[in-house]
C-alpha cells in the first residue's frame, strides 16, 4: 500500500518503523519543522524527521497545509492512505479526502474519552482505570472520527512516560492491523456524549499544591512525569518530584513531617519516592536527603 505518513514526536516514531516492517511503500513522511533546541539554540529535526532521513525516506515540513500549492503536492504523491500520528497540524477538508482510503490515526486513547492533545497526562491525572489506542478514520472534528480498531490497558500507578513507551508500540501494531483488514473493518460511530478534552498541559500545572488532598497530587505526579515534571520550591530551589507515594500522616498543608520528607497535604501526605534537583540527575528519596537532611517543620512552597 502506498502511505504518506505524518507524524512528528518520539510517540510516532514506531508507527513509521512498523509501516516500513510490513513492506508499505512510506510515499513521502510530513513532520512539524525543525526547532531551536538545547545549548547554542540549533535547529533539530523532530523525531520522526530524523527517523526518516535514517531510512532514506523523504521528508516534508511544512508549516500550514492549508494552501493550494501544499494540496497539491501532497495530492500528487498518489497515495492510497494517510497515516497520521501526534503530527500537530489540522488537516484540512482537501487533504482529508484526497487519499482514496482516507486519512487514519493513531490516537493515545480510548475514544471518544480524551480527544485533544494530551490524552495519556489527562487518563492518568483523572485516575482512569485504563487507556488505550483508537485507530480512527480522521474527519474535520477534533478526534470526532469513526472508530476502526481498539485496544486497551490498564493504567495501575504507571507514569505518562511509561504509558507513552506502551501505547505507542501497541499503536504501531495496531496500524499495520487496521491497513490489514481495511476491507473488513466495521467503521463505528463515536457516542458525543462520552466525550471529554485533553487540553494541551501548561508548565503552570505542574506546581504541586500540597492544600489537594494526597490521593489527587500523587495523580498528578505520575500525569506529569517525565514532562513537564511537577514540583515544589524548598528553601527557595526547584525541585522535581517525579514519583510519589501517599501516606495516612495528616499536618498543616506543605509542611515537612519527618526526617523521610513526608510532605502533609489537604488531606493525607505524599512522600516522595524520586526527585530531581535543577541540573541534576533524578534520583531516589533516601539519595536525595544523604546529601540535604531536611527537618521536620520545614515549610514547602
Amino acid at each position: 500500500m502506498r502511505i504518506v505518513f505524518m507524524g512528528t514526536p518520539d510517540f510516532a516514531v514506531p508507527t513509521l518503523d512498523a509501516l516500513v516492517a510490513a513492506d508499505h511503500d512510506i510515499a513521502c513522511v510530513y513532520s512539524q519543522p525543525p526547532r531551536r533546541s538545547g545549548r547554542g539554540k540549533q535547529e533539530r529535526p523532530s523525531p520522526v524527521h530524523a527517523r526518516a532521513d535514517w531510512l532514506g525516506i523523504a521528508v516534508r515540513h511544512p508549516v500550514s497545509l492549508k494552501d493550494a500549492e501544499a494540496q497539491a503536492e501532497f495530492a500528487a504523491l498518489g497515495a492510497d492512505v494517510a497515516v497520521v500520528a501526534a503530527y500537530g497540524l489540522i488537516l484540512p477538508a482537501a487533504v482529508l479526502e484526497t487519499p482514496p482510503l482516507g486519512c487514519l490515526n493513531v490516537h493515545g486513547s480510548l475514544l471518544p474519552r480524551w480527544r485533544g492533545a494530551a490524552p495519556i497526562h489527562r487518563a492518568v491525572e483523572a485516575g482512569d482505570k485504563e487507556t488505550g489506542i483508537t485507530i480512527m478514520r480522521m474527519e474535520q472534528g477534533l478526534d470526532t472520527g469513526p472508530m476502526l480498531l481498539k485496544s486497551a490497558m490498564p493504567v495501575a500507578r504507571k507514569t505518562t512516560g511509561e504509558l507513552h513507551d506502551e501505547l505507542a508500540a501497541t499503536g504501531a501494531r495496531l496500524m499495520v492491523e487496521a491497513l490489514a483488514r481495511l476491507d473488513e473493518l466495521q467503521p463505528e460511530t463515536q457516542d458525543d456524549t462520552l466525550a471529554t478534552y485533553a487540553p494541551k498541559i501548561d508548565k503552570a500545572e505542574a506546581r504541586l499544591d500540597f492544600t489537594k488532598p494526597a490521593e489527587i497530587l500523587e495523580r498528578e505526579v505520575r500525569a506529569f512525569a517525565p514532562f513537564p515534571g511537577s514540583w515544589f520550591e524548598l528553601e527557595g530551589e526547584r525541585i522535581k518530584l517525579l514519583l510519589a507515594e501517599t501516606m495516612d500522616d495528616e499536618g498543616d498543608a506543605g509542611s515537612v513531617l519527618d526526617g523521610s520528607l513526608t510532605i502533609a497535604c489537604g488531606t493525607g501526605a505524599l512522600r516522595p519516592v524520586i526527585l530531581q534537583r535543577a541540573g541534576k540527575p533524578a534520583m531516589p528519596l533516601e539519595d536525595f536527603l544523604r546529601g540535604r537532611k531536611i527537618a521536620a517543620g520545614t515549610r514547602l512552597a
